[in-house]
């Protein structure tokens, strides 16, 4: 039984990853990527986690929204949808904030940010 319930469980899992491949293409092609955190097959609860290109990205509020509504509606399985970037949300920029070249940032001890780096 335990056998069944595993081979269950990787039909789940590859459900989830197509549906991700299949529905947002755009995540990879804009340099994100998606990746199943968690999975609780007794509930139905799934957890994605946004990556990449994804951290900041202004539309990902957006990505995220259509993930939660769309993945519980073609996967009967799944019930709840926790889907996040390495943002945080809510302004928390994964430990990083955001400023502006010349801004003087007080946890700098009165030193200039000069904005990013170019990356080329």
């Amino acid at each position: 039984m335990s056998t069944e319930t595993q081979n269950d469980g990787d039909d789940l899992e590859d459900s989830v990853t197509n549906f991700l491949r299949r529905n947002f293409p755009q995540i990879q092609m804009h340099g994100g990527n998606a990746a199943i955190q968690d999975l609780d097959r007794e509930t139905g609860e799934v957890t994605i986690a946004l990556g990449g290109a994804c951290s900041g990205c202004g539309i990902s509020p957006m990505t995220i929204q259509a993930i939660k509504s769309r993945m519980v509606k073609e996967i009967p399985e799944i019930e709840k949808v926790n889907a996040h970037t390495g943002a945080g949300g809510g302004g928390d920029m994964g430990g990083a904030t955001p400023s502006f070249p010349g801004e003087t940032v007080d946890d700098d001890e009165g030193e200039s940010d000069e904005g990013p780096a170019a990356p080329f």
